[in-house]
């Protein structure tokens, strides 16, 4: 599922018509819900006309991928640029510390998240685009914890890097689902560093 190309290079204006229907799209589906909204209600946020929206988009099933991927890649980019700025043999307690201070904790980014989870388990083929980002999420994760390993265990509970990769998105899965709930955002990020730091390490280095 990718978003709708035309020849030749995207111009600027049509860059802004995009970012500005993705922009309208993500308040319009956090207040309402993805499946309640439609594409004239996305275009009426936005101030366009539904002329506008088929040039950049074929549905709102393609526009809301295109936002998903948009706010994956957001995070994505803190998480890496959090664990950047440690050496060769990064200490675990310390890399989770800079990540959970940076990882986008945004409830309405959460609630259409879920929405596009849900979306997901009802359509196969949005199903595996979501599988795939999730497998590369903990690929991610996973080489970043080889390298960790020599200076700091893993437990051996999670079996290997790749078990405890599992581990973190889980975690992460179910600090966020309460953090929709509560919305105790800062409660969410010391429960979120202290999951973490207990599934990746002894539990007692962290300060």
């Amino acid at each position: 599922m990718t978003a709708k190309a035309t020849g030749g290079r995207m111009t600027r204006r049509r860059a802004h018509t995009r970012a500005n229907l993705l922009d309208a799209a993500f308040a319009v589906f956090a207040a309402k819900g993805f499946g309640r909204v439609s594409i004239e209600e996305v275009c009426e946020a936005a101030g366009y006309s539904r002329g506008a929206f088929y040039s950049n988009f074929d549905s709102l099933d393609e526009l809301f991928f295109a936002l998903y991927e948009q706010r994956a890649a957001l995070i994505a980019e803190q998480v890496a640029a959090a664990l950047a700025s440690d050496g060769p043999g990064p200490d675990v307690p310390a890399a989770v510390d800079r990540v959970t201070e940076v990882l986008l904790l945004d409830r309405d980014w959460l609630l259409v998240k879920t929405d596009f989870l849900v979306h997901a388990a009802r359509d196969p083929e949005v199903a595996r685009t979501l599988l795939e980002h999730r497998a590369r999420l903990r690929r991610a994760i996973a080489d970043r914890l080889a390298r960790a390993r020599g200076h700091t265990a893993l437990p051996a509970v999670l079996g290997d890097v790749e078990g405890a990769a599992h581990a973190v998105v889980a975690a992460y899965d179910g600090v966020t689902t309460q953090l929709l709930l509560d919305r105790d955002v800062v409660r969410a990020r010391v429960w979120l560093g202290q999951l973490l730091t207990a599934l990746l390490t002894d539990g007692s280095t962290r300060h």
